[in-house]
């Protein structure tokens, strides 16, 4: 797909920016002290159910699937926990879209 054939349409050179407004997911690691079962809750919500066990937890923190634009939220939801947030790495551009997950979410239900 081109990027103008996008919806919405955005420039190639916006992917994985903070000006990236597209469904598509990253993966995305959030390093934290000690993993916790709030952490992983706040991070579930954001992923959905249908992904939440995909949730990979790690020594100092959590790998998911996300849209680039609920990384400063999460961050932000983690440290309203009283949850220290070390860093928040983004990975590569993975095949699945947010919408994708909405659609089954929606199936479901």
């Amino acid at each position: 797909m081109k990027s103008n054939d996008a919806d919405p349409p955005y420039e190639t050179g916006e992917i994985g920016t903070p000006r990236d407004y597209t469904d598509d997911l990253y993966r995305v690691y959030f390093e934290v002290f000690t993993p916790c079962p709030a952490a992983r809750r706040i991070i579930a919500d954001f992923v959905g159910p249908e992904r939440a066990g995909e949730i990979v937890v790690l020594a100092h923190g959590y790998e998911a699937e996300l849209p680039i634009q609920c990384v400063p939220d999460v961050i932000r939801l983690l440290v309203a926990e009283n949850i220290a947030v070390y860093q928040a790495v983004r990975y590569a551009k993975t095949d699945r879209t947010h919408r994708a997950a909405q659609a089954f979410r929606n199936a479901s239900s």
